[in-house]
């Protein structure tokens, strides 16, 4: 994974951070511990991915950048917009082929479908789904189990047991 760093320039992601195959990072991402990128992902720039944050194959953070209201001036001259940052917070899981568009947070915990497009902030424990994206359901149903998660996830991340790979 060293070389995967030097190569991408990141140098603000945890030791125990995983990159899966190849994608297009910008050199500012920031990831916790634990945390992973599958295949094909496309990251903008200010995207900062906490602890145990699962990202699927193809999943893009875009979007935010070119001005479209200024009257009398083509898209393509109108200058660009303050970036805002964009961040997926602990134990998040961000299914295929998700679109993100820059400057949202997803809660801790949230899960978010594969081939969805998120617009707009998503709650923690949130499960969302969707073009564009809206909540389909929750990650617990008891408050008592979230609580318990919560408890976990504020404690320092810890290495745990992985699952087995699927085979193909």
């Amino acid at each position: 994974m060293m070389w995967k760093r030097w190569r991408y320039g990141l140098r603000h992601v945890h030791p125990t951070f995983y990159m899966s195959g190849s994608g297009t990072i910008a050199r500012d991402f920031r990831a916790g511990a634990y945390s992973f990128i599958n295949d094909g992902c496309y990251i903008g720039p200010k995207v900062s991915i906490g602890p145990y944050v699962m990202f699927g194959p193809r999943v893009a953070v875009i979007g935010g950048d070119h001005r479209h209201d200024v009257p009398g001036v083509p898209m393509f001259f109108a200058g660009r917009a303050e970036l805002k940052a964009t961040v997926i917070e602990a134990d998040a899981w961000v299914g295929y082929g998700t679109m993100i568009m820059a400057g949202v947070t997803i809660g801790r915990g949230a899960i978010i479908a594969a081939g969805s497009v998120i617009t707009k902030d998503v709650p923690p424990y949130e499960i969302h789904a969707g073009v564009p994206a809206r909540k389909i359901g929750e990650r617990f149903s008891d408050p008592q189990a979230r609580q318990v998660h919560d408890i976990m996830l504020s404690r320092p991340p810890e290495e745990g047991q992985y699952p087995p790979p699927i085979g193909f």
